[in-house]
């Protein structure tokens, strides 16, 4: 009886303390950013509401926000949609490559591709040079800001739309075509309708997304004068003003209700809609295009050469410019750019302290995750569903809310005491791993649901249980699973921004903040070179990471 009486109370102990670390990294930050965007000196009230609202710099910030994020959000959706459509539906050759192509824009960080589009479409590109009379794009401007940040976004659409498009029953595509309507009229009547599940769940992640990026507003805007609520609160927490960091909660706030309110259309939109019963998933093709498949891969591949391959062939090409501005010649060309960068003790810390940051991100994330997403799985009750909740808050909101909501709650934690975790690498460690987190315990949960419970049932029937099940059973099985989610988390906070361009310390710059300040110094060189050093090393990441991937299934099958 002691030892079931011991047992139940380490279970409860541990339900306790998991309680309570979610309310202390989850939720009290977020608590403490709404308090301080109430707080002044005479105590809660609304002054600093009322001075924000009252001030017309912040209903022109607002209005650049919503033009920005909704014309990014439909140019996403145009093209995620379009892509996801093709991909799954007609018979154009070499899916797989077409497949990476458009994952690229999101694989790479969207301050990079900034800064690649820049290179190739500025006065000093590599286009303008090849083609002296074509008139220069000023991507310094609203439509630049929007279309960038548009390409970046809409393999979010394509990742949420391809599958929905390939669950739904070709039958009834056939029927309607039977009955003597149009393909477009079938696309219209039947399919779109039940593909727009996927369809608006992209386009809301999309907008979020749109309404959380730093670096394509700080690299595009910034020099324009062009603010948005991100780059905005960023401008005033750096003020140091005797209320930046009251007026920035304010800002922080009216941001995160916009999110919110974007979250909520997007549940009402769904709300009705039924989801597609089967799991079957069709790769085979339903649109031959015949004389039209060549056209058809000539504008995909001109499409990926102008927004992909050719700008950051020209950031390439710039980086190992001598001076900017230059012509691409070889005269011209040296490595002093990459010698610099790589000589730099700041720069290549901040390469250290990336790579840091996001090992140790994703090593917790593994551990922390796995364990969550289990008994997510394993013992769903509301107390989880709740924590799950918890965990999701902070990447659903924009990240420069988040870093203002960790500056609050850990510069002093206890009223009259400072711990230094403020101003140190500490609080980048919280940050990324209260943000990241649910990617893996997303990914974690998808893996669980696919083990059915009777395979751990029949270990424990023939005497394996505890850590021989994990090891011998139900690791081989879930690590796949896990593994795309540690990539992705690893990937995401490698190269992230946003959160740390608030809270890094001099001692502790990441290679995001690094690039940045390069290009807010003018030292477009430099961050040209800085940035295709990363690119490169992410891209040869991202291929070994498919061809492990590719060399796994190959044994599958063989086994089979």
């Amino acid at each position: 009886m002691s030892a079931i009486s011991s047992g139940f109370f380490n279970r409860k102990l541990y339900k306790v303390l998991a309680i309570g670390l979610i309310i202390i990294f989850f939720i009290i930050p977020i608590i403490r950013l709404i308090i301080m965007s109430f707080l002044s000196d005479e105590g809660i009230n609304f002054d600093y509401y009322h001075a924000i609202l009252t001030d017309g710099r912040t209903w022109q910030v607002l209005q650049n926000t919503l033009i920005v994020v909704v014309g990014s959000t439909i140019i996403s959706l145009i093209l995620g949609t379009a892509f996801a459509w093709m991909v799954a539906y007609t018979d154009i050759r070499m899916k797989g490559i077409v497949q990476l192509f458009i994952f690229l824009p999101f694989i790479i960080p969207s301050y990079i591709t900034s800064l690649a589009w820049v290179q190739f479409f500025g006065p000093a590109g590599l286009l303008t040079k090849m083609l002296d009379q074509l008139p220069s794009w000023n991507l310094y401007s609203m439509s630049g800001i929007i279309f960038v940040m548009g390409i970046s976004h809409f393999p979010l659409v394509y990742l949420f739309t391809v599958n929905v498009f390939r669950k739904i029953p070709r039958e009834m595509e056939l029927a309607a075509r039977i009955s003597g309507a149009s393909r477009w009229t079938a696309f219209s009547k039947i399919v779109f309708p039940m593909a727009l599940p996927g369809v608006v769940g992209g386009s809301f992640i999309a907008f979020l997304g749109g309404l959380d990026n730093f670096g394509i507003p700080a690299f595009l805007g910034t020099p324009a004068n062009i603010s948005v609520l991100s780059t905005y609160i960023y401008q005033k927490v750096i003020g140091f003003g005797p209320s930046a960091f009251n007026e920035a909660a304010v800002l922080s706030v009216i941001l995160g209700v916009i999110a919110i309110i974007g979250i909520s259309l997007q549940w009402i939109l769904l709300r009705k809609s039924k989801p597609i019963e089967t799991t079957k998933l069709d790769y085979s093709p339903r649109y031959h295009l015949g004389k039209k498949k060549l056209i058809a891969e000539i504008l995909i591949w001109l499409f990926f050469a102008m927004t992909s391959i050719f700008p950051f062939i020209s950031m390439v090409m710039t980086s190992f410019l001598n001076a900017y501005g230059l012509d691409f010649v070889p005269e011209n060309f040296s490595l002093k750019n990459y010698a610099y960068i790589l000589s730099r003790n700041s720069t290549v810390e901040s390469i250290f302290t990336s790579l840091k940051l996001a090992g140790v991100t994703t090593v917790i994330g593994i551990i922390v995750g796995t364990i969550f997403s289990y008994y997510r799985v394993r013992k769903p009750n509301v107390t989880m569903r709740l924590q799950e909740y918890a965990i999701t808050i902070p990447y659903a909101l924009p990240g420069m809310v988040l870093a203002l909501a960790m500056i609050f709650a850990w510069m002093e934690p206890i009223p009259g005491w400072n711990p230094g975790i403020y101003g140190s690498t500490a609080i980048l460690y919280i940050a990324y791993v209260t943000r990241f987190l649910i990617l893996q315990v997303r990914s974690g949960i998808t893996a669980f649901q696919q083990v059915d419970k009777e395979v751990e049932e029949a270990a424990r029937i023939n005497g394996t249980n505890g850590f021989g099940k994990w090891k011998r059973i139900m690791i081989p099985l879930i690590a796949p699973g896990v593994l795309s989610g540690a990539m992705l988390v690893f990937l995401s906070a490698l190269t992230e921004l946003t959160v740390s361009s608030l809270l890094y310390s001099s001692n502790a710059e990441t290679i995001g903040v690094a690039i940045l300040s390069f290009q807010q110094s003018g030292y477009t060189l430099y961050s040209t070179a800085f940035s295709s050093l990363i690119v490169g090393l992410i891209i040869v990441g991202y291929f070994l990471l498919f061809a492990s991937g590719a060399l796994r299934k190959r044994k599958v099958e063989n086994g089979k």
